[in-house]
């Protein structure tokens, strides 16, 4: 398959194609405020399957239904119940899903096999052009293969899906960098099962209590299903083993330094993933500073693009400063836990 690769033109000719080829049960990936989604028509059972192929994901891991209207909330869900519509007056559009139970028409095989729907309505201007060009609700992961750190510029979609998608729609880099909150609300107190750039403490000024899914900081195991995208699995995964190590900081320069001594005694490429308050303290090692400590935002822009560039390094063992697990800093250390697959060392305890 030849992928084309487009700039959105100011006529809105590429833009027109893109809805084009997701209405006729092709497959186009497009930048949002998060990250690169895969999309495809999300009504059509056979557009979901084309997306688990590109991807190589399993399928019962569910798919996100994309919407530029809010009213669309309407015809998939079979239930909005209050604490949704507060969050969907605070933060819709942007950068949270919600988990409803679905309505009939919307087929299992983009829920996962799930009776239940997850629904976004991105805040990011191709994308919204998109899914109005496409006239469906556009089921859209993120356009990565399976495992993979999620791509935030088109370069990084193409490593991945050249030959595998129709279309790549090049926004450039996009803002955010880590995907959308996903919170449940089929239930009496709403459940975060992925955060995001809407934190915890964001989403308890608007609706009260929410409660945080065990998946989010602990394993899922194989013969559990996972209840909405990334709880299970192994995701945005280098190459090279990751290996976590929190505590105190001074403390975790320390080990990790003695870490990155011992892999290079053994003739390895060791990178290390610091921040800009650390990143002199290495001597050994090809050392990245993902962002700040003092602005979590620019840790969550970075991430993706740093997994890449370790890759790109052909580094044969990662080591990683840990960040904090409240505000944005769960977010980014959830994204880090299952790149490391659990793999953490505490320090300092």
């Amino acid at each position: 398959m030849d992928t084309r690769i487009e700039k959105p033109d100011r006529q809105g000719r590429v833009i027109a194609k893109a809805g084009e080829i997701i209405r006729n049960g092709g497959l186009v990936a497009f930048p949002t405020e998060t990250v690169y989604g895969l999309g495809g028509d999300g009504m059509n059972p056979a557009a979901s399957a084309k997306i688990y192929e590109a991807k190589g994901r399993p399928s019962d891991n569910p798919l996100i239904l994309h919407i530029a209207d809010r009213n669309a909330v309407y015809d998939l869900a079979a239930e909005v119940p209050l604490a949704a519509q507060k969050l969907m007056d605070a933060f819709w559009p942007g950068p949270l899903t919600l988990i409803f139970p679905k309505a009939s028409s919307v087929p299992l095989t983009t829920t996962g096999g799930l009776n239940t729907v997850a629904i976004r309505y991105p805040d990011h201007p191709i994308a919204l052009a998109m899914i109005q060009a496409a006239g469906v609700p556009v089921a859209a992961p993120s356009a990565n293969t399976s495992g993979r750190p999620s791509p935030t510029r088109a370069g990084h979609v193409a490593e991945d899906m050249i030959g595998r998608i129709d279309m790549i729609l090049d926004g450039g880099e996009v803002g955010i960098g880590v995907e959308s909150t996903i919170v449940d609300v089929t239930q009496p107190v709403p459940m975060i099962l992925r955060p995001g750039y809407i934190t915890r403490e964001m989403l308890e000024q608007v609706i009260g209590p929410v409660e945080t899914d065990e998946a989010v900081t602990h394993w899922v195991g194989s013969g559990d299903h996972p209840k909405a995208p990334g709880m299970k699995y192994r995701h945005y995964a280098p190459r090279a083993p990751l290996t976590i190590v929190e505590g105190p900081q001074s403390e975790v320069v320390e080990t990790i330094q003695t870490l990155a001594e011992r892999a290079f005694s053994q003739g390895k490429r060791c990178g290390i993933i610091a921040t800009e308050e650390t990143k002199g303290d290495y001597p050994r090692g090809i050392v990245f500073a993902v962002g700040s400590r003092r602005q979590e935002e620019s840790v969550a822009h970075n991430l993706y693009a740093v997994l890449r560039r370790l890759d790109e390094a052909n580094v044969d063992v990662i080591y990683s400063e840990g960040f904090s697990h409240d505000h944005l800093g769960m977010a980014i250390m959830n994204r880090l836990v299952k790149a490391a697959g659990h793999h953490v060392i505490a320090v300092g305890k």
